[in-house]
């Protein structure tokens, strides 16, 4: 009898600790402002390493993960990913589906006036082929005339498209463009002989050459800022709040170190841009 009171104690005892807990972290984002109370749902397309990507165990990993999962505590929310194919990502949250985009969408002001953005790092363009690819590329002019691999529907395939553009107004052969849905499939289009060249951001290239897929040609091209993609506005102040407080303590730089991806040259975090009307 006694050690059954005793139990009885201590699992009270861990009740109340958890329920103490709980009342004090209320949400940061009012239950209105979410498409459910306390929780945070998020689109991702976890096929991009470093960034995002699933681990031997099934597991969701990367950069951006680490980082939602950091914010939401801050916020004191759960958050909740959504595993997708980019193209779906911006009609889906247009037509209020989840609350985030969190896949490194990168800014553009067309986009800033879809939704609200938050941006939180840097990111680049890669020109890759397989290791003992034939094809020598000194500028993105090179790739005129041949056949390049690009994931459909992001800002690599669009500043691509509009680069090519300007190089056929020079006189020059325009890019025979492949588009896929995911990294891993364009890499499969060059081992199978369909492409000669493959165009993705500088982190997806660099993962590929650690593994020894692939040999960047050129790096760092048109560079800009990656965003968390809100439909909502008091959520993106939330989560720039967020972001901020992870900036002060110390895990948003441990994280950017951890994974090897360039920091926002800001060190204030905000949403950037006009948002939707």
């Amino acid at each position: 009898m006694r050690t059954r009171r005793l139990l009885l104690g201590i699992a009270a005892a861990i009740l109340f600790s958890g329920a103490a807990q709980a009342q004090t972290c209320a949400p940061k984002v009012p239950a209105d402002h979410l498409l459910e109370a306390g929780k945070w749902q998020m689109s991702i397309n976890p096929t991009l390493p470093p960034q995002q990507f699933v681990d031997s165990k099934g597991e969701l990993q990367g950069l951006n993960v680490e980082l939602a999962r950091a914010m939401a505590a801050k916020m004191c929310l759960e958050p909740v990913f959504l595993r997708m194919d980019f193209p779906a990502m911006i009609p889906g949250l247009r037509a209020s589906r989840f609350d985030t985009i969190n896949t490194g969408l990168f800014w553009t002001d067309e986009r800033s006036k879809l939704f609200y953005l938050v941006p939180h790092a840097q990111q680049a363009i890669s020109v890759y082929t397989l290791t003992n690819g034939t094809l020598n590329i000194a500028k993105f002019d090179d790739l005129a005339g041949h056949v390049v691999g690009v994931e459909s529907a992001t800002y690599q395939e669009r500043k691509s498209r509009e680069v090519n553009t300007e190089m056929v107004a020079r006189g020059l052969k325009p890019i025979d463009f492949r588009a896929f849905s995911t990294a891993s499939e364009t890499v499969a289009a060059l081992r199978a002989g369909q492409l000669e060249a493959a165009i993705n951001i500088d982190e997806t290239a660099n993962d590929f050459v650690q593994k020894n897929v692939a040999k960047i040609w050129l790096h760092g091209l048109f560079g800009t800022d990656i965003t968390f993609a809100f439909r909502d506005r008091a959520l993106a102040m939330a989560a720039a709040e967020a972001l901020d407080a992870l900036k002060a303590d110390g895990t948003y730089d441990r994280l950017f170190e951890k994974f090897g991806m360039t920091r926002l040259a800001d060190d204030h975090f905000a949403i950037r841009g006009p948002g939707p009307n």
